[in-house]
């Protein structure tokens, strides 16, 4: 005789990852963030000194570190969602070879100095926790267990009518050409804080 009762897919039943994914995506993120805004610190740093790199190394520079954060954040809003944690494993590996190598240096020599009033392979080391407390909690039973279960199916997403498209493309050109007119109207003017030579000449 047939079951009559209703099946129940194990998918309903997932409502929120478990401690260890929540934790680990919120490292991850975290990281992300701090990446960021030691991203912005060091061009800072970079520009206001003597010795100010070209274009094409601070490009290089903020390429790296925006495509570290994207891809840490990333790894965690896949192991979130159920995806696997292959990328913030990754991710966090090379953390660990990259901190690694700097506190090789950091004792080898002492060409990177210190780093707010400490010195660089203590710093190194200190920062080690994050990728291998991320590591840790991807690798986790529960973790392991979220992942292996699969995503989570989505509700499919409702099409836009022509005139909603319409009104977002016009939202988007508006903004666009706000954003060009404040360029253009504003221009940087680098001879600002640079005396004339009649203002020079005359004291």
């Amino acid at each position: 005789m047939a079951s009559t009762t209703p099946h129940v897919r194990a998918d309903a039943a997932r409502v929120l990852p478990p401690a260890a994914v929540l934790a680990a995506a919120g490292i991850s993120l975290l990281d992300a963030v701090a990446v960021v805004a030691a991203a912005l610190t060091g061009l800072d740093g970079l520009f206001s000194s003597p010795d100010r790199p070209s274009g094409a190394v601070a490009a290089l520079w903020l390429l790296v570190l925006a495509g570290w954060a994207v891809l840490g954040a990333g790894g965690g809003l896949l192991l979130a969602d159920g995806s696997g944690s292959r990328l913030l494993t990754l991710v966090a590996c090379a953390e660990v070879a990259v901190l690694a190598v700097v506190l090789v240096l950091g004792l080898a020599t002492s060409a990177l100095g210190s780093a707010a009033g400490l010195p660089v392979p203590a710093l190194a080391l200190a920062a080690l926790a994050v990728p291998v407390g991320k590591l840790l909690l991807a690798t986790a039973p529960s973790s392991t267990a979220w992942s292996d279960a699969g995503p989570r199916p989505r509700a499919p997403r409702p099409q836009l009518s022509e005139d909603q498209q319409a009104v977002r493309v016009a939202t988007l050109t508006v903004i666009g050409l706000a954003l060009l007119s404040v360029v253009l109207l504003n221009p940087v003017d680098d001879d600002a804080g640079t005396p004339s030579p009649v203002s020079t000449s005359q004291h």
